[in-house]
Formats: C-alpha cells, sequence, structure tokens
C-alpha cells in the first residue's frame, strides 16, 4: 500500500514538473532585456539624461564651486604655477630619458621604437594638459 501512494506521489509531482515546464514555455509571456529595464532607468536619470538634465548640471555645477573653494586657486596662485611647471619640467626629462634609451642593438628594434614613440607620444599628450590646468590657474585668479 505504501508503495502505490510513493507512486501515486511521484507520479503527480512528475505530471506537474511537465505541466510547468509547457506552460513555462508555451503560455508564459517573457520578453527578453525588459528585466533591467528599470535599472537603466534609473542609471539615465541619475545622469543628467531627458528630464533630469537640470538637475544633473546643477549637482556638477556645485561640485565644481565645492572643488574651487577646496582648492582656493586665488590664495595659492603662485603654488599651483610653480607646481605645474616643475611637473612640466619632470615630463620633458621623462621623455628626453625616454629617447635616449631607445635600445637598436637588440632583435626586437621596431617594437621596442614604436614602444618609445607611444611613450612619448602620451608625455607630448601630459605636456598639452599641464598647458591647459596653467591656463586655468591663471584664468581663476
Amino acid at each position: 500500500m505504501k508503495e502505490d501512494n510513493c507512486t501515486i506521489l511521484l507520479g503527480t509531482l512528475f505530471v506537474l514538473f511537465v505541466g510547468y515546464l509547457v506552460y513555462s514555455t508555451f503560455f508564459s509571456k517573457k520578453r527578453e532585456g525588459l528585466e533591467t529595464a528599470t535599472t537603466s532607468s534609473s542609471i539615465s536619470s541619475s545622469n543628467g539624461i531627458a528630464g533630469n538634465a537640470a538637475t544633473y548640471a546643477a549637482t556638477i555645477k556645485q561640485k565644481t564651486v565645492n572643488l574651487n573653494d577646496t582648492l582656493l586657486i586665488s590664495k595659492y596662485r603662485k603654488d599651483y604655477e610653480t607646481l605645474i611647471l616643475n611637473v612640466d619640467d619632470y615630463v620633458n626629462s621623462m621623455m628626453l630619458n625616454t629617447v635616449a634609451s631607445i635600445d637598436t642593438g637588440s632583435a626586437n628594434t621596431t617594437s621596442k621604437i614604436i614602444e618609445s614613440m607611444k611613450m612619448l607620444n602620451e608625455l607630448s599628450a601630459a605636456k598639452e594638459s599641464l598647458n591647459k590646468v596653467m591656463k586655468f590657474v591663471d584664468s581663476s585668479s
């Protein structure tokens, strides 16, 4: 009698499981890609997209004011200029060191020269950035 009850119970569970699979495959209205719709809309609304742009712009402006208040550019202008000039000199020295240390005697000469040129380009871009920072400091005082 117990074996009959176990067989009936297992058979019923199996039928229910198969029924669930059939229902979820054919009759369920799943829509791919909509599981994250609320997440992406919350991200976009917090980043100033669409209707939240004005609030986002005001937030960015406030953060800029706070950062400028922290930096006290008008008070420490000369110190910042000295800092920028020293970093510029350091970048110039790094550029000279890069040029002077190009290895032309190894088997991978071409690849090493290319790596050195990439480093020079990055250092040159750093110098341009320093010039922009200097202009910002000069215009902020």
